[in-house]
């Protein structure tokens, strides 16, 4: 099996804590980025940002989670705290010994606050991408087109991404940073059918790490370091679809970390990580970034 060339950005490996993570590290100004990934994606879910020029403004640092892309895959070990461990791990290996500016996107903006709320001597500052501690409750079905990739084997390279292409929750977008995304998760196998390289039982655990964490609010309560909150209302889904994370409930999370502002961009729950979506939020953590600090709310 081989996994395929990688665009958008400089592929490093690192032991962190015993774990082989894989990360990007594209060269930049400070402060640096250290930016999460969601649930069932890889680092290249940020080649939408970094394309809009997120970097070279800051210097972007994005691993593959465990059990994600080209990271080490444990059979178990998918509970926050564990995934917590890894990212001040990671830290830790790159030598980032002051706090850094720590973001995620879904599943990876409950991450970094976890982190900033576990170990805020860590984190200066904390972006949340398109979450919310109360889910919709369709979010299983709703992810389920998405997460059944992970278990198709498909004839080739092409009729993977050609099947891809077509989501709905994609919304007819497509562009070179979208197809490096989903590059990036691909195996070739010797016959030239391609997979996933991302563990199902890892995503799986994962999930049910965050469905089953009752205490998200208190979680969120204690994260204090200055905070933005990024939400997408777009249809996720065939046109008449609800967004994955409702306005009201991504309020209702920026409202509660102590100091945080609540902020719209275009798209949906893919679709904002790339194009117009991206240079919306790439000006908007530039703004936050930049800020002296003070109450953020909004």
């Amino acid at each position: 099996m081989t996994t395929l060339s990688r665009p958008a950005g400089i592929d490093r490996f690192v032991d962190a804590g015993g774990l082989k993570i894989h990360y990007l590290d594209v060269p930049g100004g400070d402060p640096p980025l250290v930016l999460l990934h969601g649930l069932s994606a890889n680092a290249h879910s940020f080649g939408g940002l970094i394309a809009a020029g997120l970097a070279p403004t800051f210097r972007v640092v994005a691993p593959d989670l465990r059990g994600r892309g080209q990271s080490d895959k444990p059979a178990t070990g998918y509970a926050m705290a564990d995934h917590a461990r890894d990212v001040v791990a990671l830290l830790d290996a790159l030598g980032f010994d002051r706090p850094v500016v720590l973001g995620g996107h879904s599943f990876g903006a409950f991450l970094a606050t976890y982190v900033a709320a576990n170990y805020p001597e860590r984190v200066a500052k904390l972006i949340a991408i398109d979450a919310a501690i109360t889910l919709n409750p369709k979010v299983g079905e709703m992810l389920k087109p998405s997460l059944d990739r992970l278990l198709r084997t498909s004839p080739s390279v092409d009729a993977y991404l050609d099947e891809v292409r077509g989501a709905p929750y994609l919304a007819g977008m497509w562009d070179d940073a979208i197809e490096g995304y989903y590059r990036a998760e691909l195996q070739v196998n010797p016959d030239g059918t391609a997979r996933s390289i991302t563990s199902a039982s890892a995503i799986a655990q994962a999930l049910q790490a965050v469905i089953g964490a009752e205490q998200w609010k208190e979680i969120v309560a204690r994260a204090k370091q200055p905070a933005i909150l990024i939400n997408s209302t777009g249809a996720y889904g065939p046109p008449g679809s609800p967004p994955l994370v409702e306005p009201e409930a991504a309020r209702e999370m920026a409202s509660t970390f102590p100091n945080c502002r609540y902020l719209q961009v275009p798209g949906n729950h893919m679709t904002m990580m790339f194009g117009p979506g991206a240079a919306a939020i790439r000006d908007e953590i530039v703004a936050f970034v930049r800020d002296g600090g003070g109450d953020g709310r909004r």
